[in-house]
């Protein structure tokens, strides 16, 4: 081991070192004891828990690095959160939570004392207690540890715009395996040390995963510095196994890491410059397991992988290991770190920060406390003027550009609003917010590029749909807002990330001490209906069914047809709380069909009965024509047309959804229809063409309950190639002409006018074919088609 300077005083090393000790006492009793927390008495079969589940490998490590924190916190005055990435490192937060006092503030019950204890040790991993990885209901907590990948993302996401901030990032070295944290290591590039906090991580490398070795324990020092040194960091190493010397050690880097961030920022702030830095982080190499078993049965336990979760069997099979597990907790001498009563001593209890400077009380990890709602401008001031139906824009989404420019102005001062995406600002049409700031980049910027600033707001420099989706959470979790943009196919990228989310705000929403965020909101655009030059790769709608399987409580997804409705829809998502909001959209030119008058009453319906497209004139129609999506909305409106010139005498009632969960009965979600608001809107046994933006079989889902059987969903069925925008309906059978034969079909219209018209119709689909296959775009009549407003 290097030499150092040995910054611990005598007292103080002992001090450190017990309650690092008492830590890891904790962790062991929460994974093993369900009674006899104390060891006062022998310890018996039946003070063990029946059935061992946690996980034993990142706690000590994880303690100790919370032990060391907490001394720089007090020593320096720090306003430090702590995230855990490790897997399932619950049982180490948990103890140092509960030393800390925390625990207790927030479940009375669980006294700090022997009764105390005893209730801590039995509720973890216990029905109806704790996880053994980092869940909200662990104060101080900003960051589910169940899945992998995402800590070093969200710990940016916490600082950015919070300059007094340090999120102290532990990365397993399991996890750093992982694409989302390999790729987090670059987020470095896009922090502003003069207006941004930092974020100190803290790679615990110690060498294993579940059964395997990690890589970056097993490549060379040198390889591993130049490694982190090429992503931009300057690496601090403590390594070694004698817990006195890693102490000294640890205090003495982590004393010059919390130097260097004060002088990095000093410079930044002081002197204005603000050259990207080397961050300082620091690399942990210690033994998996340390301080437990060294051997069990001829194996090798502490520094091997069999340590990572329950490295001890003790039940009615080999009950002999009750005192080897005994022997194990009384090394950690649990006399000389309780009192009588199960209380931390009052010198170890000294060591701990105090109030909201413990990092389990740091007001940050319970950020909706800390919200302040947006200054938002009036969403009707942005009105696309629709002087007649079908009147064609350049978009929706670049409508909604605007807005979001003069959301981002108006809350510039307070810092509490960005806009997030992997580099598709532009492409997605939302360059008007480039006119009031940039997009944020702290790297090399040459004279000839374009909007990038290290003070931008907009998030979307990097290509990377992990990232954008971590750095967002981090920035809601401690109570800001944001709007994740992104093409529709892709998003799916970012699948299990949201899965992660919606659980958190699930898990959350049933606490009452965690104050509520503001929600998660999508915003898709380049979707499954027009990717001209892209072709089938980039078509898929599968991230709604994906929502739809979360939570009612916590899901939201809205299919504006229009740029007003849009706006509508857009409003409301950023004025609500504890939602994943999505909306999808077009970004292309586009037909607009409603003033803003009519989209805000549509919207706050969220379904409704489009009269001035329909001719059933409020009585029971012989069909409904259904859609919801901007192109499903389209075709219904266009097929309705040539339903409504052809065969007058047919009664059409047209219905679009904008609130997608409206389909479903209250009683499965809260925006549900009722079963008699349903049957008003789409008839008990009419005949339901219903044009859907995504996966026809979704629908069919959402309205299975209802009382009308007779729906017939036309949607994508993974049919596509690089075609036209119409052909992309043809292909999948949701074009204007396929729906007029579906109406004759379905209703058995056998009349000559009938016939003629399904002819007719299946001649314009063997003239569209041919004419794009010449010509290489849609017929004139596709292109220039309108809604005929006499026939309101």
């Amino acid at each position: 081991m290097e030499s150092i300077d040995e910054p611990l005083a005598k007292d103080e090393l002992l001090a450190v070192d017990a309650y690092w000790r008492a830590a890891n006492y904790l962790s062991v009793g929460q994974i093993y004891l369900q009674d006899n927390p104390l060891l006062k008495k022998p310890l018996q079969l039946g003070h063990v828990k029946k059935l061992l589940l946690g996980h034993w490998g990142t706690a000590p490590g994880q303690n100790f690095i919370y032990t060391h924190l907490n001394r720089v916190i007090k020593k320096d005055d720090l306003n430090m959160i702590y995230i855990s990435g490790p897997g399932h490192g619950g049982p180490s937060v948990v103890s140092n939570v509960y030393l800390e006092g925390t625990f207790t503030e927030y479940y009375p019950a669980v006294t700090r004392d022997e009764e105390g204890l005893r209730k801590l040790f039995k509720m973890s991993s216990f029905p109806g207690g704790l996880s053994s990885h980092v869940s909200p209901q662990v104060p101080g907590s900003i960051h589910e540890g169940g899945e992998l990948g995402y800590s070093l993302s969200h710990a940016f996401g916490t600082v950015f715009d919070n300059p007094d901030l340090i999120a102290a990032c532990v990365v397993g070295d399991g996890e750093a395996e992982t694409g989302p944290l390999a790729t987090a290591w670059h987020s470095n590039k896009f922090l502003n040390a003069k207006s941004d906090g930092a974020v100190l991580p803290i790679l615990h490398l110690n060498g294993y995963k579940i059964s395997n070795p990690t890589i970056l324990a097993r490549i060379e020092r040198e390889e591993l510095e130049q490694l982190f040194r090429g992503y931009g960091w300057n690496p601090y190493f403590v390594e070694g196994d004698d817990p006195m010397l890693m102490h000294q050690l640890m205090a003495s880097k982590l004393d010059e890491a919390i130097l260097e961030v004060k002088r990095i920022q000093s410079n930044a702030r002081n002197n204005n410059d603000t050259t990207r830095p080397r961050w300082p982080m620091i690399i942990l190499n210690s033994p998996k397991g340390w301080s437990g078993p060294k051997e069990i049965n001829g194996h090798k336990i502490e520094g091997n992988f069999r340590s990572h979760q329950v490295p001890l069997a003790v039940d009615e099979t080999c009950p002999e290991n009750v005192s080897v597990l005994e022997k194990w907790l009384l090394s950690y001498r649990p006399n000389e770190l309780f009192n009588e009563a199960g209380q931390l001593k009052p010198e170890l209890a000294a060591l701990t920060p105090s109030g909201e400077k413990r990092m389990s009380a740091n007001p940050h990890a319970n950020g909706g406390n800390l919200m302040r709602d947006l200054h938002m401008p009036d969403f009707r001031d942005y009105a696309v003027d629709v002087p007649y139906r079908s009147i064609v824009n350049e978009g929706n989404v670049h409508a909604v550009g605007p807005y979001l420019r003069d959301i981002i102005s108006l809350n510039d001062k307070q810092h509490n609003f960005r806009v997030f995406g992997p580099d598709e600002l532009v492409s997605n049409r939302l360059e008007a917010v480039l006119e009031v700031t940039d997009r944020k980049w702290s790297a090399r910027i040459k004279d000839t590029d374009e909007s990038l600033a290290i003070d931008g707001a907009v998030m979307d420099s990097m290509l990377s749909e992990h990232q954008s989706q971590g750095w967002l959470e981090g920035y809601l979790l401690t109570g800001r807002h944001g709007v994740f943009h992104s093409y529709e196919a892709f998003i799916r990228i970012i699948d299990s990330m949201v899965n992660q989310h919606a659980k958190w705000i699930k898990m959350s929403s049933e606490l009452p001490w965690r104050a509520h965020l503001p929600s998660l909101n999508y915003l898709l655009t380049s979707h499954v209906w027009r990717q001209d030059h892209n072709g089938f790769t980039h078509q898929d709608p599968g991230f709604i069914d994906h929502l739809v399987n979360k939570k009612a409580e916590v899901v939201r997804i809205y299919l504006p047809p229009d740029a007003n409705t849009l706006l509508s829809v857009m409003d409301h998502c950023l004025r609500s709380r504890n939602y994943i909001n999505l909306a999808i959209t077009g970004k292309h030119d586009s037909p607009q069909w409603l003033s803003m008058e009519e989209a805000v009453v549509h919207c706050t319906r969220g379904v409704g009965i489009w009269d001035w497209a329909s001719n059933d004139d409020g009585d029971e129609p012989d069909v409904v024509m259904a859609c919801a999506g901007d192109v499903p909305t389209l075709e219904i409106l266009a097929a309705v047309s040539i339903l409504r010139t052809h065969l007058p005498e047919l009664k059409v009632r047209v219905v679009n959804v904008v609130d997608l969960m409206r389909l479903q009965p209250t009683s499965e979600h809260p925006h549900g229809l009722s079963d008699s608001e349903y049957d008003k809107i789409f008839t008990r046994d009419k005949e339901i063409i219903f044009a859907f933006h995504g996966y026809p079989w979704l629908i069919h889902r959402l309205t299975y309950r209802r009382a009308n059987r007779n729906l017939h969903v036309r949607g994508y069925k993974e049919e596509g190639t690089i075609t036209t925008a119409f052909d992309m309906t043809v292909l999948n059978n949701l074009d204007r002409f396929d729906l007029v034969i579906d109406v004759i079909g379905r209703l058995g219209l056998v009349d000559e006018k009938a016939q003629a018209l399904k002819q007719l119709m299946e001649m314009k689909l063997i003239e569209h074919r041919n004419y794009i296959n010449i010509h290489g775009v849609d017929m004139p009549e596709i292109r220039d088609w309108k809604w005929n407003d006499t026939s309101e």
